[in-house]
């Protein structure tokens, strides 16, 4: 299940050391714009703490967790829409992710400079936006122009319904709003809303990068952009890319809990990031355990256990029979598989059970 977040921003306010910092993969990092030309991608592990108590009473031969794709794709300026810069290039690569992490600077330095003069994240934010809404909104009116005379005209109710969600989106990127701010009352105008697969549409986490001084507190610059989203139904993570690069210099796990220790942190931005990048895809996690190996696997929230099945392989979901389900707290107290079945606390679940975060399944099958 190869998801991809997207980081994206204006040049110079962090996406590559950020990505640096996330994968093995070296982003270029350098004071001028476009250093990141081609998309770099780097296949990330999503931290999961479960597994290594699992691993403390399974003693499998290996841990393997789950992982989400990042991609740092090159920055962003004014005209973009219009194939400014390497507009084309950078709407190219956004259209291809599943969900963005826009990058935001939140920090003063005259050492960096900054693509427009001074620091103003929430005039970059609209910038960014600004050139999204205008890719999508070529996108809606050449929809617009194919379906509006069979819609007004013509008896064809599918174009009616594909017009209305059309005209609506249109009328929210007309005033400055995304098209995931619009809402729309039944599955098909949300089902045609989706297959438009408008850039605006996609879900989004605002990272603040901030300076040392301001990773646990903030800064007025965080404030702004907090209140500039207040309406977006989004979030905000603030990380310090600077901090994050020292972390990554060091060699052991407890170093780096030291390092966070001393400065205010209990888990690093990178960690923090990770997490709500994976929340961010709507997704969750289910686990197996077995002498062979502790595993996470993904999944889509809301997945009933066949589907789920066939994560692990096709053939798992295509002779469902049952799922064995044991909730993690419950292995966790009680210590072993055997001891949870004599407690009563494995549940023998069907084809309509919906699997949440954490459970350990045990799928049976028969092709």
């Amino acid at each position: 299940m190869a998801l991809q977040c997207g980081i994206v921003g204006l040049p110079n306010v962090g996406k590559s050391t950020l990505f640096n910092c996330l994968s093995n993969a070296k982003a270029q990092a350098a004071n001028f714009p476009f250093c990141t030309i081609e998309p770099n991608v780097g296949v990330i592990t999503v931290p999961d703490e479960r597994l290594n108590k699992l691993a403390e009473l399974v003693h499998p031969q290996r841990i393997v967790p789950t992982t989400v794709e990042i991609v740092d794709i090159a920055g962003l300026v004014k005209g973009a829409s219009k194939g400014e810069g390497l507009g084309n290039k950078f709407l190219a690569n956004i259209r291809e992710t599943d969900a963005i992490l826009h990058v935001l600077r939140c920090f003063d330095d005259d050492n960096v400079t900054h693509v427009d003069g001074r620091v103003d994240p929430v005039r970059d934010k609209e910038i960014v936006d600004a050139e999204l809404q205008l890719k999508d909104l070529e996108t809606i009116d050449a929809r617009i122009n194919k379906v509006e005379k069979q819609a007004k005209t013509g008896g064809d109710k599918d174009a009616k319904i594909a017009f209305e969600v059309y005209s609506k989106i249109r009328e929210a990127l007309l005033r400055g709003q995304s098209a995931r701010t619009v809402t729309f009352d039944t599955k098909d105008e949300q089902k045609i809303a989706l297959d438009l697969f408008l850039l605006t549409d996609k879900p989004v986490l605002y990272v603040c990068n901030v300076d040392e001084k301001s990773v646990v507190t903030g800064n007025k610059y965080v404030d702004a952009v907090r209140e500039a989203v207040k309406n977006e139904n989004t979030e905000i993570l603030v990380v310090a890319a600077k901090i994050e690069s020292e972390i990554a210099e060091f060699d052991s796990y407890e170093e780096r809990q030291m390092f966070l220790n001393e400065i205010g942190l209990e888990e690093s931005g990178m960690n923090r990031l990770i997490k709500s990048a994976y929340k961010l895809l709507n997704l969750q996690t289910f686990l197996t355990a077995g002498p062979q190996e502790v595993r996470a696997w993904t999944f889509h929230k809301g997945w009933k256990a066949p589907q789920c099945a066939g994560v692990i392989h096709s053939d798992f979901e295509k002779g469902f029979i049952r799922a064995e389900v044991i909730k993690y707290e419950d292995y966790i107290t009680y210590g072993s598989e055997a001891a949870v079945k004599e407690a009563g606390k494995m549940y023998v679940e069907g084809k309509d059970y919906v699997v949440q975060d954490g459970d350990i399944m045990h799928f049976r099958f028969n092709v």
